[in-house]
């Protein structure tokens, strides 16, 4: 037998607040736990043979299962209360991971806050995902926290793969009896996992797919990190399509809670690509076009490097192919299934049903008070600017917010919503464009918030890749819808707008984004981007953020971007340069 010694001590106190999954078990049953903290120092002995391993622990109270609650002077037990020790932090992981390693499903989910949702997944960790002989090591704990290094094989008939990776798990005091508990979530048992996903070894379900951008070299992850999400969705949808065989794979199985992606709130689209995390033995792969173009995805990939919150989007306006999409971080593609309010940049398309309407035109005078009250509340423009005797070509560039929600009062509920569904191909969610997006939501709202919806708030929300389209069809003069694999490779239709704007309104909006790029808040972005060109920017407010999020838009000759950087800031000095840099390098 050989012994592995490894030290557990505390890293001082600190309370851990409880997640707040959206969707999450907790949320829904209505559970509130007691925020954890840890206190003192504790040293574990982890002893390994045979392929399991158990904690030996020495020194002060375990504060494990076997230790006596308080009872009052009645003889009733009284439930735990207060911060957590160490020795009770350190006992509650040593308890589930010795049982998890024994192969003891239900010791391991006994020592968990929700044991039926533990055992079916750790029962699965061996029988649907075949992992055999897991080594678990723990780290030194901070606060309730207890970090853990796992070593294990995966097997499928002759085919096996060496399993290693690092997770953690949190103990909280359970509801009721105040027992220490692991917080049990799916990313407990494998960081990659949320909650209602698994773990499944066998043959692939779709077999391998070669991407190969419009120039027909090799698209890949290594080469462009942002693309990780977008590969995995090619190859969910034409993985039995593209010619290849299927290998042998643990992958992550997404569940019904798998659309709860960070920065996707509100996303209404569920639908996240399932992730290859080990092959045991590859397939052979099929080839599929994109309509990538690699040094514009290389450029994108620069913008975007080291900014977590920012995604961008570049189009050919022409014919909606998707020339790049990055996403900083390389995790959720928010550039494709974002859903987030656009601010300003939706005032594209407001101004063009002001425009249909004959309540704006450009060169008439137009009102931008300082503020406009409407069904209740009452908006006020950036730094409460107001424009006097102003153009609405004036307001546009200035993005003044009451020039729009002052003609809320003239507009019908359902005015904005029809005006991007049949105009700009929005909010239909029929886009097919290769992978999973969410295509936009304007929904009928009526009084306060359909006035902010007017400007991009409210209800409304996009992401790059929505804003990028609406660009497009500007310039393009009617919708295209975006396309990243082109429908003739599997005969599949693409969405279509119901009708186009006049030639006088179009004129006018090209006139309104075009003046906005040389002289009004998209004029420092767009410095040094030639050309027939137009852009709009945009701010959105979001509840528990310092800073809204920055959004911009534009159009160069026959391309069309959009850019998004979280928590940004204004969108014409955060998602503005990103976007310019790009209409730049399309030439």
């Amino acid at each position: 037998m050989v012994a592995v010694v490894s030290t557990i001590r505390h890293q001082g106190v600190e309370a851990t607040e409880e997640r707040d999954t959206v969707g999450s078990r907790r949320a829904a049953a209505g559970r509130r736990r007691t925020k954890p903290a840890v206190i003192g120092t504790v040293a574990a002995v982890v002893v390994a043979g045979a392929g399991f391993g158990a904690y030996a622990m020495y020194g002060g109270d375990a504060g494990g299962e076997d230790t006596a609650r308080t009872k009052s002077a009645a003889g009733a037990e009284k439930a735990k209360s207060g911060p957590l020790t160490a020795a009770e932090v350190t006992s509650t992981a040593q308890r589930f991971l010795t049982a998890w390693q024994k192969g003891d499903v239900a010791g391991a989910a006994a020592a968990t806050d929700d044991a039926v949702a533990a055992k079916a997944l750790l029962t699965g960790y061996t029988k649907d995902a075949r992992v055999k002989g897991a080594a678990f090591t723990a780290g030194a704990p901070a606060g309730a926290k207890v970090p853990f290094s796992v070593k294990a094989t995966v097997a499928y008939g002759e085919a096996s793969a060496p399993f290693a990776y690092d997770s953690a798990l949190t103990v909280v005091r359970r509801a009721g009896d105040g027992e220490p508990r692991v917080d049990w979530h799916a990313a407990v048992v494998h960081p990659e996992l949320r909650d209602g996903d698994r773990l499944v070894t066998g043959k692939a379900g779709d077999p391998p797919v070669k991407a190969l951008g419009r120039d027909g070299t090799e698209i890949t992850a290594a080469k462009y990190p942002s693309l990780g999400t977008v590969l995995d969705g090619l190859r969910d949808k034409y993985g039995k399509k593209a010619g290849g065989t299927p290998g042998i794979e643990l992958r992550v199985v997404r569940g019904e809670a798998a659309g709860d992606g960070k920065g996707a709130q509100e996303s209404g689209a569920a639908e996240v690509a399932d992730k290859t995390l080990i092959e045991l033995s590859k397939g052979t792969p099929g080839e599929l076009r994109t309509t990538l173009d690699p040094a514009l995805q290389a450029a994108a990939e620069r913008q975007v490097d080291g900014r977590k919150g920012a995604s961008v989007v570049l189009l050919r306006a022409s014919t909606g192919e998707v020339l790049a999409v990055a996403n900083g971080g390389h995790g959720f593609n928010t550039a494709f299934l974002g859903s987030l309010a656009p601010g300003s940049t939706m005032k594209v398309v407001t101004a063009s049903l002001l425009l249909e309407k004959d309540l704006a035109s450009v060169n008439k005078t137009h009102p931008c008070p300082k503020y406009f009250s409407y069904g209740g509340w009452k908006f006020q423009n950036d730094d409460e600017f107001e424009i006097k005797d102003g153009t609405f070509k004036a307001s546009f560039a200035r993005s003044c917010n009451t020039a729009f929600i002052s003609q809320a009062p003239e507009l019908e509920d359902d005015d904005l919503t029809r005006q991007a569904k049949e105009v700009f191909g929005l909010s239909m969610n029929n886009w097919s464009v290769g992978v999973s997006t969410f295509d936009g939501r304007v929904p009928v709202q009526s009084k306060a918030q359909m006035a902010a919806s007017l400007i991009g708030q409210g209800g409304v929300r996009m992401n790059p890749l929505n804003m990028a389209s609406v660009a497009a069809t500007v310039k393009a003069g009617s919708f295209h819808q975006p396309y990243l694999v082109a429908p003739s490779v599997d005969g599949r239709a693409l969405a279509t707008a119901s009708r186009t704007m006049s030639g006088e309104t179009l004129g006018a909006l090209r006139e309104l984004m075009s003046y906005t790029a040389a002289y009004g808040t998209a004029a420092e972005a767009m410095a040094g981007v030639s050309g027939d060109v137009g852009a709009k920017t945009g701010s959105a407010e979001v509840d528990g953020q310092d800073k809204p999020n920055g959004w911009f838009t534009a159009y160069r000759g026959d391309l069309a971007a959009a850019g998004v950087v979280q928590q940004g800031g204004h969108g014409g000095d955060t998602a503005g340069p990103m976007v310019a840099a790009l209409l730049k390098a399309g030439g």
